[in-house]
C-alpha cells in the first residue's frame, strides 16, 4: 500500500478541517473534489476572478449530498485581509492553489499579478498564523526555475526569474520561509510543473496549451504554436497534484516539513510531440477528425524553453508517487475537455 492509499484510509477514520483558496479554479476544484470524497470537512474561498461556479457545480454533482454538506463557501478576495481572518477561522490544514496564474498575463498587468499573488498571500499568512492553522500548504511554480538551463530541475538550483508571475511566486517561497522561521509556522511549497485535467479552462488569451488545442482541433482550427515545437515541458495529470498536497498537508516527519517539492512526473514532453499525442487521442474518440498540421510562430517572451522535473525529493520525503503519466491522463482527461470545448 502506496503513503497515498494508506493516508486516505487514515483521513477517512480522522476527518480534519481544510481550507482550499481558489476552490472554484482547476486544481481547487479538483483538491475539493477529493477532499469530500474522503469525508472531510471543507471550507473554500475564492472571488471568481478565474474560477468559475460551474465548477462547484459539478463537483457537487460528483459527490454524495451528505459529502456536500461538509463543504462551507465563502465568496472572497485574498487582497481583503478580513476575508482571509474570516476564511481561516477553525482551519486545521490550508491547501492555497488561489492565484492569477499565466506568464502573460503577468507581463500583461504585473500589478495585478503582484497583488494577487504577493499580498494576497501574505494576507492569508498573516491569517493562517493568527488561527494558528497546523500546516500551510501552497502552490508554487516550475517558473521559479527561471533561466538556468539545468535538467532536470532541482528544488535547491534556481536560476533569475523571467516574468512577473515567476517573481511572484518566488516571493511566496520567500514569505513562507520567513513565516517558518519568525513565527514557527509549518509550510510546504509546491512547483507545479505544466499542470492538466478536468475542470481546465479551454477559453480566454491565457487559456493552457493543452485545453486551448483541444478546443482548436476540434473547430478544425489551426494550432499555433510559439517557436520550432522543441520546447519541452513535464505535463503532469492533476491527480498527480491532489496527491501532493493531501501528502505535504498531512506528513507526519518533522525533515519534511519547511520544504519546496517539485511535483510533476519527471517527464519531458516537447509540443511537437504534446501535438501528435493530442491529434492521436482525439482521432481515437472522432476518426472523422481531419489530420493536422500546427502553424509555428516566434518564441513566446517570459517563457522557460525547457522544463523537466526532478521528483526525488518529494518521493523521498513525502511518500509521492505519481501514477498518471500524460498519456494516461490525456485519455482519463480527454472526455472532459471534449464535452467542454464548443
Amino acid at each position: 500500500m502506496s503513503a497515498y492509499d494508506k493516508l486516505e484510509v487514515e483521513l477517512r477514520a480522522s476527518p480534519r478541517t481544510w481550507l482550499v483558496t481558489g476552490v472554484a479554479g482547476f486544481i481547487g476544484s479538483n483538491l475539493l473534489e477529493r477532499l469530500l470524497k474522503l469525508d472531510q470537512r471543507v471550507i473554500g474561498l475564492d472571488n471568481f476572478a478565474t474560477g468559475k461556479e460551474a465548477n462547484l457545480t459539478e463537483v457537487k454533482g460528483l459527490v454524495a449530498p451528505k459529502q456536500w454538506d461538509r463543504f462551507q463557501f465563502h465568496r472572497g478576495d485574498l487582497a481583503d485581509a478580513a476575508a482571509c481572518q474570516r476564511a481561516c477561522a477553525g482551519v486545521e490544514l490550508v491547501l492555497h492553489q488561489a492565484a492569477l496564474g499565466s506568464v502573460p498575463r503577468s507581463l500583461d498587468d504585473p500589478l495585478a499579478s503582484h497583488t494577487a499573488n504577493v499580498t494576497g498571500f501574505l494576507n492569508l499568512l498573516v491569517a493562517a498564523r493568527d488561527a494558528k492553522v497546523r500546516r500551510f500548504v501552497y502552490a508554487s511554480s516550475s517558473a521559479v526555475y527561471g533561466d538556468s538551463p539545468e535538467l532536470p530541475k532541482i528544488e535547491e538550483r534556481i536560476g533569475q526569474p523571467l516574468s512577473p508571475y515567476a517573481a511572484t511566486k518566488w516571493m511566496n517561497e520567500i514569505y513562507a520561509g520567513v513565516f517558518h522561521r519568525a513565527y514557527g509556522m509549518e509550510t510546504s511549497g509546491l512547483r507545479y510543473f505544466n499542470v492538466f485535467g478536468p475542470r481546465q479552462d479551454p477559453e480566454g488569451a491565457y487559456a493552457a496549451v493543452i485545453p486551448k488545442w483541444i478546443a482548436a482541433m476540434l473547430r478544425r482550427e489551426t494550432v499555433r504554436i510559439n517557436g520550432d515545437g522543441s520546447t519541452s515541458r513535464d505535463f503532469c495529470y492533476v491527480e498527480n497534484v491532489v496527491q501532493a498536497n493531501l501528502l505535504a498537508a498531512t506528513t507526519p516527519h518533522a525533515e519534511a516539513r519547511n520544504q519546496v517539492y517539485n511535483v510533476a512526473v519527471g517527464q519531458r514532453t516537447t509540443l511537437n510531440e504534446l501535438f501528435d499525442l493530442l491529434q492521436q487521442t482525439l482521432r481515437r474518440r472522432e476518426p472523422g477528425l481531419p489530420l493536422q498540421q500546427p502553424a509555428y510562430g516566434d518564441f513566446r517572451p517570459g517563457d522557460v524553453r525547457h522544463s523537466l522535473a526532478d521528483i526525488g525529493k518529494a518521493q523521498r520525503l513525502l511518500g509521492y508517487a505519481p501514477a498518471f503519466r500524460i498519456e494516461v491522463g490525456l485519455e482519463r482527461a480527454m472526455d472532459w475537455y471534449r464535452r467542454h470545448s464548443g
